[in-house]
């Protein structure tokens, strides 16, 4: 074992909404204007304040989730992935203790705990004066394996509320404000269903969001939070030489493992953006190339063994995708000639037959014997646990499977002797009780999964492209 020593910060919360992205976005691009390299992290399952994370530092965002991971993949995962930068910035889910149960599993203090690493609370002051020092001090002393480290006050109304509020927490808590947010609307950010709108969506909304980090990052005191940063204990972790991590941009065209067993489509444009690094990082290190694929642009899948489709929206580009009838075909094609293909919840819904959204239906490739509505409310949502029923590719029967949910679509007519790969235990998937849809050599699926969580997957995907591959030159 060896110790590496990494300033680092949580940026967290008493609850959800009280601005710990603004702030992470603020404090990630003072860093980068100061001239630091910043590696970015998100607690737990997500996509969308990543893609944000990673837009503005130039670095893949890391996820870390106590209920994938055990605690040393974490520390593993996120030394590895810092062993190159000035600070690591992780960012937060919900409050601070809240997990998946009474425990507090699945939480950011169980993250932070991990990693060892000194808190940054975000407090919402709406309301509030003298109250802030008890609830402070309530997170200062609920569990002492949690290092509370400094108070970053937001929504303030004014200069008075500012100073009554600075006042309170050193008196009554000892601890330092190292910024202070004004209550106004140009410091929110631009949501949707899911949270942010993805960084890839809208070059405008993009550079709104860097002026609102450029704004933001001049209301922190950066220099005490570096010093806070600076607290953090170095972190023993076995890390070989060479481990550095595979992909170092969000690019995918030409990342390829230096003896390719498999050339693996990755389809990747504003619809489909749900992509862990991790994972494509485990499917280069199994031996793939990966090949990007644009289903707003292309019009034929590229000569490949197997492909990987992520999350998204593409109910948002559904009109673009439909209008792509050459590409739905081509791809339709390959896949009844036995082209493995692993879909994710935006891949489940482009593989059906179509997709209803605001009242209009939509042609998708027609590869899945199923129909796809978009809803106004969450079909699934959250942690899922799921048992192999039926063997894939990717999975033998009897194996258990954790991921994660989050769709307002259902999956509608399908067909009767459809076969699913998984019965889930935790969750949701497609009907409450399964989820994993099996054709050919395809299996689409709303879990997403997580290649530290799930290590067998990608070498299972690479050898299965492997056999087709070799299966299709034979052929010709």
């Amino acid at each position: 074992m060896r110790l590496y020593n990494i300033p680092r910060v949580v940026v967290a919360a008493p609850h959800g909404r009280s601005g710990k992205t603004t702030v992470t976005i603020g404090l990630l691009s003072a860093l980068i204007t100061t001239g630091y390299r910043v590696q970015p992290y998100k607690k737990g399952p997500d996509f969308i304040d990543p893609s944000w994370m990673s837009r503005i530092t130039g670095r893949p965002c890391r996820n870390l989730d106590s209920f994938l991971m055990d605690c040393q993949v974490i520390r593993t995962s996120f030394v590895r992935s810092a062993l190159d930068v000035d600070i690591a910035v992780v960012e937060g889910a919900m409050g601070l203790f809240d997990g998946v149960d009474l425990d507090g599993s699945g939480s950011t203090a169980e993250i932070a705990k991990a990693i060892e690493t000194p808190v940054l609370l975000v407090v919402d002051t709406t309301r509030m004066t003298r109250s802030v020092a008890a609830m402070v001090s309530g997170y200062q002393h609920f569990d002492p394996g949690v290092q509370v480290a400094g108070v970053i006050l937001n929504k303030v109304a004014r200069p008075r509320h500012e100073k009554i509020l600075r006042a309170s927490l050193e008196q009554y808590c000892g601890i330092p404000v190292l910024g202070a947010i004004p209550r106004d609307e140009i410091f929110c950010v631009p949501e949707r269903h899911l949270g942010l709108v993805p960084a890839t969506e809208n070059d405008e909304l993009a550079e709104a969001v860097i002026k609102l980090g450029n704004a933001v990052g001049g209301l922190l005191d950066l220099n005490g939070i570096l010093e806070v940063a600076h607290q953090a204990p170095p972190l023993s972790v076995e890390i070989s030489p060479c481990d550095a991590p595979v992909m170092r941009r969000l690019r995918l065209q030409g990342l390829s493992s230096a003896a390719p067993r498999a050339r693996v489509a990755v389809f990747f444009d504003r619809a489909f953006t749900f992509y862990y690094p991790e994972n494509l990082e485990a499917l280069v290190a199994a031996g793939a190339e990966l090949v990007a694929v644009n289903t707003l642009r292309d019009t034929k899948m590229p000569e490949v063994d197997a492909a990987y489709i992520g999350g998204g929206f593409p109910e948002i580009n559904a009109a673009e995708i439909s209008a792509n009838v050459s590409l739905l075909s081509n791809l339709q094609e390959h896949i009844e000639d036995g082209l493995p293909v692993y879909a994710e919840c935006g891949g489940l819904m482009f593989l059906g037959r179509s997709i209803s959204w605001r009242g209009v239906k939509y042609t998708m490739t027609g590869a899945l014997p199923y129909d796809v509505t978009m809803l106004d409310k969450p079909q699934g949502h959250g942690y899922t646990s799921l048992q192999v029923e039926n063997s894939s590719p990717y999975f033998s029967p009897g194996e258990s499977v954790r991921g994660h949910e989050f769709h307002y679509s259902r999956v509608e007519n399908l067909a009767e002797e459809i076969k699913f790969a998984f019965r889930v235990t935790k969750g949701y998937g497609i009907d409450g009780q399964h989820d994993g849809v099996l054709y050919k050599n395809v299996l689409a699926c709303y879990t997403h999964l997580h290649a530290l969580a799930t290590s067998g997957w990608a070498p299972r995907l690479v050898a299965a492209g492997e056999r087709y591959g070799t299966k299709r030159y034979n052929r010709s």
